[in-house]
């Protein structure tokens, strides 16, 4: 049966409308998986010089140990707000005479599939492989991975229990960011810390393997509770709640996003097919080479990070900062049938968010390359990009309800200052500027790391209450809707 499942995923992939598209972009997905793991990779074997190089003095294994649980912690928030339910999959096979069962166990085997699954292993395999097996043994090592396998399955099933049993993923994300807040802060006072538990709890896995136990068992108790709710909730009106029935059909996988997918697949095709909007998404491709000129080994070396974090910024978030601005402008032509149509707003809001997120990742991707030069490099980088893709956007849609000119589409960018108005100019400014606010302070008062931290859990707290900033966002445009149409009427 299971043959058969997968089987018809293959058939409904060669058999769509947009196959080409689709194949394009999964060699573009499969490349950034290769090279995020070979990422990790590199850092779980280098992950004994990071820590030397970070935190001078302190012992390897006791920062190793104590950082595990922080980086499961973390994990869940991220797949609550992330990880796609695999709901889609199952909906047209619920009316016919399939057990149940089966139809549950290949929902939870396919959500095994996923990025966050495989990361983890690469991160944390190397230095276990290196270290605990020397320094405690082979049997000791393998049950340290086995501990760490058991958590990375315990998050999987637990982050879709969660989403399946609460309708908004706002209020999940912010209450788990501010639990994990609340908890640093009393490590920070000394009265709780959770680095200390995890430090325990592992050095007596290292010590006493058997222990490790535990984890498989609570693994396996998550894995019961997420099939128990599915058996109780496998209908048709319940996996509608969390998954749209409606397809985007050019770019099958984009399914999984529902309504905002759709919207998504349209705004990929107004990329593609119009001038104006191709050629300004591409012209972010230029700026790729800024590591060229800024990355030099001297300023590497200073380990003084302020020259590096606006190359940063603009190599990981380019198309959201050259295309994001005009982001109405784009529908100006289509703009009242907008307004006048039954649009989904939220799912409109989200679709920006989501092509954002995609650009990003895809350019972080290609410009982690320099990070060949200095591991220091990747690190300002992807706290760039969580930066970009949890408060660049939001600042930059925020920005886009105050632009009211509209755009010729059939014209190219280049020398073309249709749309731009001194104020658009202007108000790129707080957009290179706001990470030197928060980065400032912290590395004068710590060091540089810490600032580069400070950047990255601010981009992750945007991340995590992304539901709140797009019904604010919602609300701003709603004010504001009539007065842009009427701008974008006056060609």
């Amino acid at each position: 049966m299971y043959t058969t499942f997968l089987k018809h995923q293959l058939l409904n992939f060669s058999r769509s409308k947009g196959k080409g598209g689709t194949i394009a972009t999964q060699l573009i997905m499969g490349f950034i998986f290769l090279y995020m793991a070979g990422v990790s990779i590199l850092v779980g074997y280098s992950m004994e010089h990071i820590i030397l190089e970070v935190l001078p003095g302190k012992d390897v294994l006791l920062v190793f140990n104590g950082m595990i649980l922080y980086y499961f912690a973390i994990d869940f928030l991220t797949r609550l707000q992330l990880q796609e339910l695999p709901t889609l999959a199952v909906l047209p096979y619920l009316h016919l005479n399939i057990p149940k069962k089966k139809l549950i166990s290949f929902l939870n085997i396919s959500s095994l599939l996923s990025l966050f699954n495989i990361l983890p292993i690469f991160i944390f395999f190397p230095f276990s492989i290196l270290k605990i097996n020397s320094n405690f043994g082979l049997f000791a090592c393998i049950m340290y991975l086995l501990a760490i396998v058991s958590l990375t399955i315990f998050n999987n099933y637990a982050a879709l229990y969660f989403k399946r049993l609460i309708a908004g993923n706002f209020k999940a994300g912010l209450s788990g960011f501010c639990f994990l807040c609340l908890i640093g802060l009393l490590e920070y006072f000394k009265v709780f810390s959770i680095a200390s538990i995890s430090n325990i709890v592992f050095r007596t896995i290292a010590t006493t393997p058997f222990t490790a136990i535990a984890f498989p068992i609570l693994a396996v108790v998550m894995l019961f509770v997420n099939t128990r709710f599915l058996r109780g909730n496998l209908y048709l009106e319940e996996l509608r709640s969390v998954a749209q029935k409606k397809s985007s059909t050019d770019y099958p996988f984009l399914d999984r996003f529902g309504e905002a997918g759709i919207y998504l697949s349209l705004e990929i095709k107004l990329i593609l097919r119009n001038k104006r909007s191709r050629s300004t998404a591409t012209k972010g491709l230029l700026f790729l080479i800024y590591g060229l000129f800024f990355y030099t080994q001297k300023t590497i070396d200073v380990g003084r990070f302020t020259m590096l974090l606006f190359p940063a910024i603009f190599m990981t978030g380019n198309l959201t900062l050259l295309y994001g601005p005009f982001m109405f402008g784009w529908q100006s032509a289509e703009f009242d049938g907008i307004l006048a149509g039954k649009t989904n707003m939220k799912a409109f809001f989200k679709a920006k968010f989501l092509l954002f997120i995609i650009g990003s990742t895809i350019l972080t991707a290609v410009v982690s390359l320099y990070g060949f030069i200095s591991w220091k490099i990747l690190a300002i980088q992807f706290a760039m990009y969580f930066y970009n893709i949890g408060v660049t956007t939001i600042i930059v849609l925020y920005l886009a309800t105050r632009n009211y000119k509209a755009l010729d589409l059939s014209k190219g960018s280049t020398m073309n200052w249709q749309g731009v108005s001194g104020s658009t100019m202007l108000q790129s400014i707080p957009l290179l500027l706001s990470p030197y606010l928060i980065y400032f302070p912290i590395s004068l008062i710590s060091n540089p790391y810490w600032g580069l931290a400070a950047i990255a859990i601010t981009g992750l707290a945007g991340l995590f209450t992304q539901n709140f900033w797009i019904d604010t966002l919602i609300q701003k445009f709603n004010k504001r809707k009539y007065k842009i149409a009427e701008g974008f009427r006056q060609q």
